[in-house]
């Protein structure tokens, strides 16, 4: 008998492999002579074993994709245009010197936001790992990607409960007579006042119209709606309002269903979800820029005051909303990369969600201030008065000017299904990172990804009925501030070091390369390895040098909370450093080997042992 092993070279020439698809397999020829000299061939194939981690990109073969491309733009589009997009940058806009702003808007944009957009797409697609195990290519920054899956959980807690808001408004829409439209309801008070009362004469004292609670529409939201007047802070919170927690409860039940099946499931979700807001938000802008006074509010929200751009604050706020505008960090980029096709260009799709999301947040300002001008030449007032943000803005002054328009339950219906909307694919994105990060990472909860789907939604409904309570407010402002504040711009300027640094941006642009077949140009690579990681370190600096103490309106929060606030930051931020000494503890060798070990790719492992470690040269380190 003749045993041939045929090298891989020849198997090569019959059947090219597929990038990382094919398993490597070594082929016995049985070469066995027939009496009468004629000979038979039969073969067997012999498997050889894989290192564990396998080659970098490798594809898992039943990893699911998205069922289209438009699946995954979707997707990437819901979770980034959320509800700040409305909510935040019209007003930050109007502040801080109207068209000015769009400049350090745009400049940081184009220097940070797209390619750190860029390189979180990168990654999960290379990779087809979710945000812990894609740091199998630098093993000791695995703690960042625990990191930001625990402030995506974190977000949940109290992102949820604004969407549960946008619900029961939704519901309370649908009547003849909108509730917050009058005084004489249960939950008003006696100093409940009519917008006609405080005209401008009353204003003009520097209190603006906004800042009045003594309004039906103020009131509904406080009173009716938060029951604010019930708690005295928060450390009197009392039991959940029932009607928050049943709208709490459909968000979840929503969520879940969304995306129990995976992306397969979630895919489909966003068809409504991605694009209901763009046909409400053209619909609110056609009907706002017909309203009295509404050219006022454009012109106010467009007037340029480049006096402004010498004000440090302006660029600190354009550099965080950039941020946290496209939604880096949170580990969704990654996630939802994971499942896309090995090849896909997802440098064409950075920049096309990218500019998709910042665009929409400047045309929502348009129908956000049209409706502003209508308020302020209604009640006689600046455009100033009735500008504010938040919660303020969606709640109490946009359902305050829908009431008095002709049709007006039509209205607040549309307004509300846009915000329940903004929020819902937003929210799927947060709970989709937790899932795919942990799971990619615990083979046991991939294979009973239904049970861990809602044991997720469950769970962060329970930790959500803080938020729910008489005092929930005082709850939900303190996460807002703390759970991805300062905690989600050091876990992102940690990773952005990971990849341009340690692992390296030319190794990083060949993987690039070796998914679409070009190179990443000079200017991405610039701004990966010295732009990008000195943007997020003076977003960093900035945001824990104008960190003050909480607040809510004239509430000013007691010292223990600011101290279980900063507990929750160090709470995710901490898994950083942490994780970093247990995987220098566990890796055996010398202090010098160890190191390595923890910095360089686990494919790559073996080459430590013959002392060939590439991050111990110069070159390693100048290499762009």
């Amino acid at each position: 008998m003749n045993i041939q092993v045929l090298p891989e070279h020849k198997l090569s020439s019959v059947a090219p492999l597929k990038q990382c698809n094919v398993e490597k397999r070594e082929v016995e020829l049985i070469l066995v002579k027939d009496q009468n000299g004629v000979q038979y061939t039969s073969s067997s194939i012999i498997p050889t074993p894989r290192h564990p981690a396998g080659p970098p990109g490798c594809i898992e073969d039943d990893r699911e994709t998205w069922g289209k491309k438009i699946d995954f733009l979707l997707s990437v589009i819901g979770f980034a245009v959320d509800l700040a997009n409305v909510w935040r940058f019209p007003y930050l806009c109007y502040k801080n010197g109207g068209g000015a702003f769009l400049i350090p808007y745009i400049l940081f944009l184009v220097i940070a936001g797209m390619p750190l957009f860029y390189m979180e797409l990168a990654l999960g697609q290379y990779n087809r790992q979710g945000a812990a195990t894609v740091w199998r290519m630098c093993p000791i920054f695995k703690g960042v990607g625990y990191s930001v899956i625990i402030i995506a959980l974190y977000v949940g807690f109290y992102y949820n409960v604004i969407i549960a808001w946008s619900l029961y408004y939704l519901f309370s829409s649908m009547t003849n007579e909108l509730p917050w439209l009058k005084c004489d309801n249960v939950w008003n008070s006696q100093n409940c006042t009519y917008p006609k009362a405080l005209n401008g004469s009353v204003i003009g004292n520097g209190t603006s119209y906004a800042k009045y609670k003594i309004t039906p529409a103020a009131e509904y939201y406080e009173r009716g709606v938060l029951h604010l007047h019930q708690s005295t802070g928060i450390n009197d919170l009392g039991l959940p309002r029932w009607e928050l927690t049943l709208c709490l409860l459909v968000v979840v039940f929503i969520l879940y269903f969304s995306l129990w099946k995976g992306v397969k499931s979630s895919g489909k979700v966003v068809y409504i979800t991605a694009t209901m807001p763009y046909v409400v938000l053209f619909v609110l802008l056609i009907r706002g820029i017909t309203l009295p006074g509404s050219m006022d509010g454009i012109r106010a929200y467009l007037h340029i005051d480049f006096k402004r751009l010498n004000n440090l604050e302006v660029w600190i706020d354009a550099a965080t909303q950039i941020f946290y505008s496209l939604g880096a960090g949170f580990g969704v980029l990654i996630a939802f990369a994971s499942y896309n096709k090995f090849d896909n260009n997802c440098y064409r799709d950075a920049l096309l969600t990218s500019t998709v999301n910042c665009i929409t947040s400047f045309v929502s300002g348009f129908a956000i201030f049209s409706v502003l001008g209508y308020m302020a030449h209604k009640h006689g007032v600046k455009i100033e008065d009735v500008a504010t943000e938040g919660a303020g803005l969606v709640f109490i002054i946009y359902p305050e000017a829908i009431s008095t328009l002709p049709g007006s339950t039509f209205w607040a219906i549309v307004f509300f299904i846009m915000l329940l909307t903004l929020g819902i694919d937003s929210a799927m994105g947060g709970m989709e990172a937790v899932i795919t990060g942990l799971s990619d990472d615990f083979k046991f909860l991939k294979r009973n990804r239904k049970v861990f789907t809602f044991a997720t939604a469950f769970g962060t409904f329970l930790i959500a009925l803080f938020c729910v309570t008489n005092g929930g407010i005082y709850v939900l402002t303190l996460l807002d501030k703390y759970a991805a504040g300062t905690s989600i711009l050091f876990a992102v300027l940690i990773e952005a070091i990971g990849v341009s640094w340690f692992y390296g941006v030319d190794r990083f642009s060949e993987d690039i390369e070796r998914m679409m077949g070009f190179k990443p140009g000079l200017y991405w690579r610039l701004c990966w390895k010295f732009v990008s990681p000195a943007f997020l370190l003076f977003v960093v600096i900035a945001s824990a040098v104008t960190s003050s103490g909480l607040k809510y309106d004239d509430y000013v929060f007691p010292n223990w909370a600011n101290v279980v606030g900063w507990g929750v930051a160090m709470s995710s931020m901490m898994f950083v450093p942490c994780y970093a000494i247990y995987k220098f503890c566990s890796v055996q060798g010398t202090f010098k080997q160890r190191i390595a070990y923890c910095i360089t790719p686990e494919h790559e492992h073996h080459l430590v042992a013959e002392g060939n470690i590439r991050q111990f040269t110069l070159k390693h380190w100048l290499a762009i």
